[in-house]
């Protein structure tokens, strides 16, 4: 029998980039990660299940990444870069021999061929069609592909419970129509969480758990100290959120009131989440929450001592001056640039075998720790941004593939999806999950902050438009109004992301951020215009879906409160 279970719970997200450019914020955003991260994945994911070994994994697709990898244009568009990496590394060759390097050379053969790889992998194993690939893991019981919602909109922070629903039910349906199923897990975006609490017009708004059980989803993720820490991040519970102690709630059930746990909480087991909306009769909402388990998070994440530090792992910043192609190693710590040393795929491969048996014994000795102290079958549930492996940490799938390699034959760790893990091991008791995120100081300073402040007014103002002429026009909307909401409705989901206000905050794509936010609250005021003049402009709708070709099947009405 085992002591305890794993899964890593992989998030995959990219920004809405289809036919935004090239180079630095387009496309390539999204081929980049094709190339490095997901194909590589899959391939990985599929070897494993042919060797008839039992892995399990939980796999984060988020609607929006989704629309995008099905995208006819976006594959074309793919296969055109990956065919770009392939003549660059060709060129490399007779570069490197003619400056008498043969080991960079030897680089640039590896790159042809291992690019070339990839792309026969699209085109032959996979027919261009990734989700299909990743829905036939699904089918076979290898991974569970949870969703998200629809454009990793920030929850807590959108004006209306309706949008918050408007950004479930898009999800949802875009997951049903990739996936051939319902999903039964979900990755709120950023981890982010709110209970109800009592607007300031008197209203109440319903926790996240309501607004997750109502769409049929029973399960979800959150950061390590809204697990072990039980309380917000900033004031008293029930006060404020953040470092500038922005975000004000009367909460309505008042977390600093509740009991304290008989045992000290544990990421180690799931918990339901409490009911925190009024009226509703069950002690708890039937959904569970699952927190992120810190040591083995660390032991990837830490800049000081996670893995993808190692000396001979392959360096992400530096890159050839002519064919962008990343030739050197870290070669160590705090080393500049110009003095970095040559990659060695052997070596660095080499070191794959020895963190993948690291981390096997890690995992194995905490849920020996945790069962001997508490005679129960623990979980451990290392969450982490999909697109660090392969892109940010070259070697990072290889590593993934080796740790479930092994874990798959021991008998003392099982290897589960989080939804496999529920079924066996219920939750046994409720908890008050309090409002936080997995960003900067654990609340929503991130995203709402002196920085991005000014765009929460327009996003709101649209959701109140859009939920306003949705009630209106529920019942009356012709054909051409009906498509017009539609398009309106994409566009509302698109200026919601949460990507805008985090790029903003972090500098790294601000003006493109703010471009791609403000063109969107723009087509929807436009759309919105001309259905409140009577003179819906379906014209101007069939334009802007041809640019963003997205969520097919969304229907205005659900703004309004209609359910399908």
């Amino acid at each position: 029998m085992p002591v305890g279970a794993f899964t890593f719970v992989l998030h995959s997200h990219l920004p809405y980039c289809r036919m935004a450019g090239r180079w630095p914020h387009g496309e390539e955003w999204i081929h980049e990660a094709m190339a490095e991260t997901y194909i590589p994945l899959l391939n990985a994911l599929t070897d494993l299940h042919e060797e008839g070994l039992p892995v399990r994994l939980t796999l984060g697709l988020t609607p929006i990444l989704c629309e995008q990898l099905a995208d006819p244009l976006v594959k074309d568009h793919f296969e055109a870069y990956v065919e770009e990496r392939i003549r660059a590394a060709e060129a490399d060759i007779p570069r490197f021999q003619e400056e008498e390097n043969p080991h960079a050379a030897y680089l640039a053969s590896f790159y042809r061929d291992w690019y070339s790889g990839l792309l026969d992998s699209f085109r032959h194993r996979y027919g261009r069609d990734l989700l299909g690939g990743f829905r036939r893991l699904q089918d076979a019981g290898v991974i569970e592909v949870i969703t998200s919602a629809a454009t990793h909109g920030y929850l807590p922070l959108l004006g209306t419970d309706a949008a918050i629903r408007g950004q479930l039910k898009a999800g949802i349906a875009s997951y049903r129509r990739h996936f051939g199923r319902a999903p039964r897990a979900i990755w709120l975006p950023e981890c982010a969480y709110r209970p109800a609490y009592i607007a300031p017009d008197g209203t109440v708004r319903a926790g996240i758990e309501t607004l997750l059980a109502e769409e049929g989803l029973g399960c979800f993720f959150v950061e390590t100290h809204a697990i072990e820490g039980g309380r917000p991040v900033g004031k008293a519970a029930g006060e404020a959120i953040g470092p500038y102690g922005a975000i004000v709630r009367r909460y309505v059930l008042p977390l600093e009131k509740l009991a304290a746990p008989q045992q000290p909480r544990s990421t180690y087991r799931p918990y339901y989440v409490v009911n925190t909306t009024p009226g509703v009769v069950s002690e708890h909402s039937g959904v569970a929450a699952i927190g992120r388990n810190n040591r083995t998070g660390m032991q990837v994440w830490s800049a000081d001592w996670g893995y993808p530090g190692d000396f001979d792992y392959r360096e992400f910043h530096k890159k050839d001056h002519r064919s962008g192609l990343q030739y050197w190693r870290v070669t160590g710590a705090r080393v500049d640039l110009a003095f970095k040393d040559w990659y060695h795929p052997d070596w660095a491969q080499y070191k794959v075998g020895e963190h993948a048996r690291h981390f096997v014994w890690l995992v194995a000795d905490l849920l020996e720790q945790y069962h001997a102290g508490t005679g129960q079958v623990g979980l451990i549930a290392s969450n982490y941004d999909t697109e660090l492996f392969g892109h940010w940490w070259f070697e990072g799938v290889d590593w993934i593939r080796e740790v479930l390699r092994l874990l798959a034959r021991s008998d003392r760790v099982a290897l589960m999806t989080a939804s496999q893990y529920l079924e066996a091991y219920p939750p046994e008791e409720v908890l008050a999950i309090p409002e936080s995120s997995w960003g900067l100081g654990g609340g929503h300073w991130t995203w709402d902050n002196p920085e991005t402040h000014w765009m929460w007014t327009p996003i709101h103002e649209c959701e109140a438009r859009m939920s306003r002429t949705a009630r209106e026009k529920a019942e009356s909307a012709t054909p051409d109004e009906a498509f017009v909401l539609n398009q309106a409705a994409r566009e509302l989901l698109l200026l919601e992301a949460s990507d805008w206000p985090f790029l903003v905050t972090t500098g790294q794509a601000r003006e493109y951020a703010v471009q791609r936010f403000t063109a969107h609250v723009e087509r929807f005021e436009e759309l919105m215009s001309s259905v409140e003049a009577g003179r819906p402009d379906r014209a101007l709708a069939e334009e802007l879906w041809e640019l963003d070709k997205v969520f097919p099947d969304v229907d205005f009405r659900w703004w309004g409160g209609y359910c399908s």
